[in-house]
């Protein structure tokens, strides 16, 4: 298994997820809002246990995966940010959510930044890439606030065109 290091940050504790974490994975998809992001809220428990087991294999698989943010000093969940690269999808990303009361206050872009410095440093990788469904206009919008250009629209495995952003390093924009 790949031990995942902790990231922080001025405000937020970056974890890989464990199975104790059902909780907040519960919590993340009983939100209907989510449904723009394709996360898709309203999911049975069974759903849920199996995307967490998913995002655990991942780490055990890849090297790199979803982590979740904490305040510094806290535990609730407050969201998820990090690296995926689904079976059969074509490209990895930069994938995140947060819960609602998260929102409007900078933690997706103070963690987005620290991820994407991790997979430039860490992990060596020449690009660190996002894409997302057309209606998403949050994510493009944070995608464009951290220096992201658009580089490709491409058709993926869900047959839903997505335009592919390459995000650069923290200056580098």
């Amino acid at each position: 298994m790949t031990s995942a290091p902790i990231i922080t940050t001025a405000r937020l504790t970056l974890t890989a997820p464990t199975p104790d974490d059902f909780g907040a994975y519960q919590a993340f998809y009983a939100v209907s809002d989510v449904a723009v992001g394709g996360y898709r809220g309203g999911r049975s428990d069974d759903e849920v246990r199996a995307i967490l087991q998913a995002n655990i294999e991942h780490w055990q698989t890849k090297a790199f995966g979803m982590r979740l943010l904490r305040r510094t000093g806290e535990t609730e969940v407050i969201g998820g940010c990090g690296l995926a690269h689904p079976d059969h999808w074509p490209r990895h990303e930069l994938t995140w959510w947060l819960m609602p009361d998260a929102r409007g206050q900078g933690l997706a872009t103070e963690a987005s930044r620290a991820i994407i410095e991790w997979a430039y440093d860490t992990l060596g990788w020449s690009s660190v890439e996002t894409h997302m469904r057309d209606e998403n206009l949050p994510a493009r919008r944070l995608a464009e606030r951290l220096g992201g250009r658009k580089i490709d629209r491409e058709t993926f495995p869900d047959g839903v065109a997505r335009d592919v952003f390459e995000l650069p390093r923290a200056g580098a924009a």
